[in-house]
């Protein structure tokens, strides 16, 4: 019996013809090695119906036409036979074309039917391009004719006419119409569901979604660059080799210069210029056949085009996708490596092959799927959904977020690039309509910075120095807010964090010489009048430091802060939180000073940032005592950078070098120089 939810009806609705039961492809394909899209392609006519009988009637008419015409490798002989008997039949195979430059001619193969060196002519060849490259399923009219020789030997098999297996037309415009009938969250099931994904199942998040929603990219933005590592099973390489029949996937090691870009012989332009997507599986393993592939693909990548001696510039648009397995958790990569080591050796310490990726997919949250993750639910046929990606090709909102917000100044051009490319992948994924909101954007900005910003944070830890600022930001153009857009993974057990501290937000460290405590001093700055709350602590020195600095604060705003930011217009509520060790003490005063501060300004603060030192009543800078135990304690969990009393000058020899090494420690004498070595940007 089939159940049908809320949107299976309405697909049926709105696309009828176009939409098909995803799971009567695995019902139907049984053992057949038979690409999805050549399925779907048959079933979408037959079998776009919610009534049983009709749903049956269909697939019985799938099933005799694969019966009949589709050839399993097993029955090649067979298949040959029936051509010698009739003269004359259809198959649905693989078919892909060689040229024999000696005797200056095409051969066709027919991959199932076993069919090695079939005539086919010139014009065919020509009509298909993609025959040379990889080749292409489709329903072959094929003839037997023993009267064909070369010299003694006889070649029987031709081919009289070929019809790719893809929509003969298709209409943008019903797409475009229909999705304005379609809730957000609708349309984004509807696509994962055409992909083959069910989203409503178990393991399957909003955030794993969006990483699904995200191998679709390609498909709709020209000329893009994404890599992927994550574990076996998780369905890296479906899209690519499922789903439509303008991707084609290389197996490791495949990709030659001739078969990628040009043959300098006959001047025909490779896969770049044919398909859509190039997906190379197994990138862990080696990428190219030809050295000088990679100075090639690198200028592809960079501008769509390539130079050859012979033939100038070539261009094409086809998408570059990375795909490989990763066998160790990321946590344990990023501590002694970084996230491209998996690929190639080719390529995984070129950073200027690894700065084109415009995305880099954490594949590693993804788990293994299980049958349950694969839908049973009506979803675009997949000859339909590869026109409807194809068509948007052709758009472009790379200006999109400009309306909204702006990009922050430590994007470089090709963050920038990247960004807006990702942005516009999802706006026409999702909204091919063109009809979006702000924060719809801003979901979008956040995700696409995330995934170039992880392709900048490797090539960090690879070591150039071009690399080094990898802080993301956008800035809301309504309330000139900064945010800053950070990695789940880069943060890894440091209790510190390593972007940028928002407005109110510093630590610090304490110690009576035997326990020593990690502290987070945050600070919400609201209207009202002058009223101070403590929370987090019952220690009494550690509230004497907070009303202390307040205090001196209250006295010298007149000379601290501009007149619109008095403090009797602002409550702050002050959380002193104990991250790790046993209780706080004292000494805390110089972070909730650059805390109150920068929540007052709304200023965010230096990356991995920490304050040592204690501030009195009057506005002078005290020693930090346990200096070097303060720093250690703090280096250990994150921070980068350590601001510290200038009156401790002189025991920075006392500290491990392997601490100087990774955390720099800036010393400061006034309140004035401590907010300009705290500030971002300052």
């Amino acid at each position: 019996m089939i159940i049908l939810d809320e949107l299976d009806k309405k697909a049926l609705d709105y696309f009828r013809g176009f939409v098909v039961k995803k799971d009567l492809v695995g019902i139907i394909k049984g053992g057949a090695n038979v690409p999805a899209f050549v399925l779907e392609y048959l079933l979408a006519n037959s079998c776009s119906t919610e009534d049983e009988e009709r749903l049956k009637a269909g697939m019985d008419n799938v099933r005799k036409i694969l019966r009949e015409h589709y050839v399993n490798p097993e029955e090649s002989t067979l298949i040959q036979s029936k051509l010698r008997e009739k003269g004359r039949y259809k198959i649905i195979d693989k078919i892909s074309v060689d040229l024999e430059p000696q005797k200056d001619r095409y051969w066709a193969n027919i991959a199932n039917s076993n069919i090695r060196k079939a005539n086919i002519s010139d014009e065919l060849v020509k009509k298909h391009d993609k025959l040379l490259l990889g080749g292409i399923w489709a329903i072959i009219e094929m003839e037997y004719d023993p009267m064909i020789t070369i010299g003694t030997t006889v070649y029987p098999f031709v081919v009289r006419e070929i019809k790719p297996i893809q929509l003969s037309s298709f209409d943008n415009s019903k797409v475009l119409e229909k999705r304005r009938l379609f809730s957000r969250d609708e349309w984004k099931t509807l696509l994962l569901r055409s992909a083959g994904y069910e989203p409503h199942s178990e393991g399957l998040d909003e955030r794993k979604l969006n990483i699904l929603l995200c191998r679709l990219i390609p498909l709709v933005e020209a000329n893009f660059n994404m890599v992927e590592l994550g574990p076996r099973s998780s369905g890296k390489s479906y899209i690519y080799k499922e789903i439509t029949p303008y991707a084609i996937l290389i197996s490791g090691g495949q990709g030659s210069v001739p078969q990628l870009f040009v043959n300098n012989t006959t001047g025909r332009v490779g896969a770049v210029g044919l398909w859509d997507a190039i997906c190379f599986d197994e990138s862990t393993d080696k990428l190219f056949k030809d050295r000088d592939a990679i100075p090639l693909m690198k200028d592809y990548m960079e501008s769509g085009s390539f130079s050859r001696a012979k033939g100038g510039e070539i261009t094409g648009s086809a998408s570059i996708i990375l795909n490989g397995n990763i066998n160790q958790p990321v946590e344990t990569v990023l501590q002694t490596s970084h996230l491209f080591s998996p690929l190639s050796d080719e390529v995984n310490y070129d950073t200027a092959f690894l700065d084109r990726i415009n995305l880099f997919l954490p594949g590693w949250e993804i788990t293994k799927f299980s049958p349950e993750n694969f839908t049973s639910h009506f979803g675009f046929s997949t000859d339909f959904f590869s026109e409807v990606l194809k068509s948007q090709r052709k758009e472009t909102y790379y200006d999109a977020i400009d309306r909204y917000f702006t990009l922050g100044t430590h994007l470089k051009q090709r963050d920038s690039k990247s960004v807006r490319r990702i942005v516009s992948g999802l706006i026409k994924l999702l909204h091919p309509d063109a009809v979006y909101t702000k924060e719809e954007i801003r979901e979008y900005l956040v995700l696409a910075m995330e995934m170039r910003r992880r392709v900048k944070e490797q090539l960090k830890r690879i070591g150039g120095m071009e690399f080094w600022d990898t802080n993301f930001s956008y800035i809301d153009k309504d309330t000139q807010e900064e945010i800053f857009v950070g990695l789940p993974e880069e943060r890894g057990s440091a209790l510190i964090e390593s972007n940028p501290l928002p407005p109110g937000v510093c630590y610090t460290a304490t110690s009576d010489g035997e326990n020593n405590s990690l502290v987070k001093v945050e600070v919400v700055v609201l209207k009202g009048s002058g009223k101070v709350n403590i929370t987090g602590t019952n220690n009494q020195d550690v509230k004497e430091n907070v009303k202390n600095t307040y205090n001196y604060l209250r006295a010298n705003e007149k000379s601290l802060l501009s007149d619109q930011h008095s403090l009797t217009g602002y409550d702050l509520n002050i959380q002193v939180s104990n991250l790790l060790g046993a209780f706080i003490s004292g000494g805390i005063g110089c972070a909730v000073y650059v805390s109150i501060l920068s929540a007052i300004y709304k200023k965010n603060l230096k990356p991995g940032l920490a304050v040592l030192g204690n501030i009195s009543i009057g506005g002078a800078i005290e020693r930090a005592l346990n200096f070097a135990d303060k720093v250690t304690l703090l280096s250990e969990n994150g921070a980068r950078t350590v601001l510290v009393p200038m009156d401790n000058l002189n025991e920075i020899t006392t500290l491990p070098s392997g601490i100087l090494g990774k955390t720099d420690t800036p010393f400061y004498g006034n309140g004035q120089m401590l907010l300009q070595k705290a500030v971002l940007g300052e």
